[in-house]
């Protein structure tokens, strides 16, 4: 049960992260394409961006459902200390994501401002905002090192 929380708290807060950082964004993008429509392609790539949270939540979500042995019967069962532990992962991986997500729409928002005075600023504006990501992948890689570490234990027969 406690691996179960952990993924649906990954995915689940994973995706409202992303959910949240995509709204900032896109609400900014939408005054800008009210302006110049022709630069749709470069604002739907900026808001897009805080989307991929909500895919590291839920890999991470997949991967304790795998490790837990969900998905198939087996001789070997999680221990307490696996489920908390996996637990753990899934709550790493949540507060990295949301906050990364939040964060990133603020910065997708205002590197579409500059867009909207000058797009060619457009590369610099992506790199930008993909730089707090960098802490959503760090939660992301802490959370698979815990994952990958739950070892199952044998059942007594």
């Amino acid at each position: 049960m406690l691996a179960i929380i952990g993924a649906a708290i990954a995915a689940v807060i994973g995706g409202i992260g992303s959910s949240i950082g995509i709204l900032i964004a896109s609400s900014k993008g939408a005054g800008v394409l009210a302006e110049k429509p022709n630069l749709f392609g470069k604002i739907l790539i900026l808001t897009a961006l805080p989307g991929s949270q909500g895919v590291y939540g839920l890999l991470i979500a997949i991967l304790i459902l795998l490790k837990a042995g969900v998905f198939e019967k087996t001789d070997q069962i999680l221990s307490m200390t696996g489920g908390y532990q996996l637990l753990g992962a899934g709550i790493i991986m949540a507060v990295a994501a949301i906050s990364s997500a939040w964060l990133q729409g603020k910065s997708v928002a205002a590197s579409m401002g500059a867009v909207a005075r000058n797009e060619e600023l457009a590369g610099k504006a992506i790199v930008m905002s993909v730089l707090i990501e960098t802490y959503a992948i760090f939660g992301l890689l802490v959370a698979l090192l815990i994952a990958n570490s739950v070892e199952l234990v044998a059942v007594a027969t």
